[in-house]
């Protein structure tokens, strides 16, 4: 099996070109740059000799006939997205299988899953796959536009299969990507085996207070939902310090205040607030910090707390100790010197997919560790050098 890097890097471009947006990419799941990017891979899948399957919930499958084995990721970006966070795991899927195919084996498929990104919910689209939830629950997931996922995916409806590709039919998964953090560039190493994927619980937080004048209503009569929203903020930091490691985080990663004005005190504050770490228990004692701060901040101020589970619970995951001694030989041989093995803080497809069948990660560098933005990047030698790692460890594994 011989890959073509320079074949590879042109399609990482030009799988770029499909929402860019100056050095950064906007290509949200069902959009058209998305939808169009999706039919893209359709073609390349055929001229491969592959068999295309677009399955209901949108995830794009290049098959190889009988039991093969399965690379790939997400093709979708966030709203203001790099042009390599998860595109990169799919090319890579698509290129070694490719080679695969023209090499007349080993039998190795490839998938860009729909989703990751969280337009409608997070993992979307493997969460589907894996039976995490159904396509009817999937289906009443909404964007901020109030868009639901089912209506959005009539977009592809002209190249969806009705069923779903039988997870037996394959024997693994690997997918590559960027680290999405400053390790590697900063040590200046090629590749990171990953050893394991965080867990992540997320709540949505309501808060409601009363809507008032702003310049009538005196402090002290105040039931403000947004200072109520700061003050959870502000305590859960104190809070947490006697449960968390420096590997823990919690985020609020957006609010809604309403009515939005400046002369209103806010009757009502919403906010998502996410939470995650490798051990399962102390997920747990994070979650008993944050409920018991809810309580309190009710309780003290008067306001009306509630909170609501946003999506179910994904555990930690250990990668499978063969695929990392696969990935870990390959990059032994053309890494030497320039790898380690490291966990993972972000959430992948593969922590769905592990529920299915042994899976496999590998980084590259993230240059300056900045993802999710518009300037992130890799050199394009690490990339290569990535890939030529997976493809050494795949083709040992798909024999």
């Amino acid at each position: 099996m011989n890959i073509d890097p320079d074949r590879f890097l042109s399609d990482l471009h030009h799988l770029r070109s499909f929402g860019a947006t100056g050095p950064g990419v906007v290509r949200r799941a069902f959009s058209p740059p998305d939808i169009a990017a999706r039919e893209w891979l359709v073609d390349q899948i055929n001229a491969a000799g592959l068999a295309p399957h677009v399955d209901p919930a949108g995830n794009v499958f290049g098959l190889a006939g009988g039991r093969s084995l399965l690379i790939g990721s997400h093709s979708d970006t966030q709203p203001e997205g790099g042009w390599l966070d998860g595109a990169l795991g799919v090319i890579a899927g698509l290129e070694i299988a490719r080679a695969a195919a023209e090499a007349g084996g080993p039998p190795i498929s490839f998938v860009s899953f729909q989703d990751e990104e969280g337009r409608f919910g997070a993992l979307t689209g493997s969460d589907v796959w894996s039976g995490t939830v159904s396509m009817a629950e999937a289906d009443q997931y909404a964007d901020r536009d109030g868009v639901r996922f089912g209506t959005a995916r009539q977009g592809l409806a002209h190249l969806m299969a009705e069923e779903f590709v039988d997870p037996a039919r394959f024997s693994g998964f690997l997918e590559m990507h960027i680290e999405q953090g400053p390790v590697l560039d900063m040590a200046g190493e090629a590749v990171g085996v990953v050893t394991s994927i965080v867990g992540s619980r997320q709540l949505q937080v309501t808060i409601k207070g009363q809507q008032n004048h702003a310049g009538t209503t005196p402090m002290a009569m105040r039931r403000d939902a947004f200072q109520g929203a700061a003050e959870v903020a502000v305590r859960l930091r104190a809070r947490m310090a006697n449960v968390v490691t420096p590997e823990s985080v919690w985020t609020i990663g957006n609010m809604r205040v309403h009515p939005g004005a400046s002369s209103i005190v806010p009757g009502l504050a919403e906010f998502p607030l996410q939470w995650r770490d490798r051990d399962g228990d102390r997920l747990d004692r994070m979650e008993d910090v944050i409920r018991a701060v809810l309580d309190e901040v009710a309780e003290e101020t008067g306001l009306e707390v509630t909170a609501r589970q946003m999506r179910a619970d994904l555990v930690p995951v250990a990668m499978d100790e063969g695929i990392q001694a696969a990935l870990s030989k390959a990059a032994e041989v053309h890494a030497a010197g320039r790898w380690r093995s490291m966990p993972s803080g972000a959430l992948h497809d593969a922590s769905n997919v592990s529920r299915l069948m042994p899976v496999g990660m590998l980084f590259v560098p993230s240059i300056g560790g900045i993802s999710h933005d518009f300037a992130e990047d890799t050199a394009e030698g690490d990339l290569v050098t990535g890939l030529t790692v997976l493809a050494e460890a795949a083709e040992r594994l798909a024999r």
